[in-house]
């Protein structure tokens, strides 16, 4: 009996059969790429944990002197604010006008528990809704736009409390405590990480 095993000299295309054989590899490959991204994916935070409170990143590098960034975390904004050397110097000289001046009596973590209720006097970050309410205040950086004695900062339009450039507030404000301070840190000098500090998440 005659060998029946298939040559190349039999008609059978080599050259189409490995271009099938590497189109079915490829095939596979983007395949297993497709059904992974779900996968990896998980591994990130969802908007139930984010909402829950998982930590949210913002690069400040992106934040000119001068201006506010605004982030979510919890459900709540989150200000970002990058002070000028001018505006540092407008959070003083007003202590006598301030309901909780030490903020002995408002909301933030210990490394913020200072005159500029901050880590540095660069960056503020601070919880952006009214200690009134709820309301969002809106930026007023520059001083004497609304009260001639006011030096400039948060303004609650709902009911008119007002906040310096650390978020303390005002006498006559009918918030009565300063805003609160998120915990955060810094991972690397770009990177602001809201919602975890050395204690970890909050």
């Amino acid at each position: 009996m005659a060998d029946s095993a298939i040559t190349a000299d039999d008609g059978v295309d080599l050259s189409r059969r490995k271009f099938l054989t590497q189109a079915t590899i490829a095939t596979g490959a983007v395949g297993a790429v497709f059904a992974a991204v779900p996968f990896i994916e998980s591994w990130s935070p969802s908007e139930r944990a984010r909402a829950q409170g998982a930590p949210v990143e913002m690069d400040v590098s992106k934040i000119d002197a001068g201006q506010m960034a605004i982030t979510v975390w919890r459900r709540s904004p989150i200000y970002v604010v990058r002070r000028t050397p001018d505006m540092v110097a407008r959070i003083s000289g007003h202590d006598d006008q301030l309901k909780d001046k030490d903020s002995r009596y408002s909301d933030q973590p210990a490394y913020a528990k200072n005159t500029l209720r901050s880590r540095s006097a660069e960056l503020l970050v601070l919880v952006g809704v009214c200690t009134h309410l709820g309301c969002l205040p809106k930026q007023k950086f520059d001083a004497g736009e609304i009260y001639p004695s006011w030096p400039g900062g948060f303004f609650c339009p709902c009911h008119g409390s007002r906040f310096d450039l650390a978020g303390r507030v005002f006498d006559g404000s009918p918030a009565s405590i300063n805003l609160r301070v998120p915990p955060y840190s810094y991972p690397n000098p770009r990177t602001l990480l809201v919602g975890a500090d050395e204690k970890g998440a909050a």
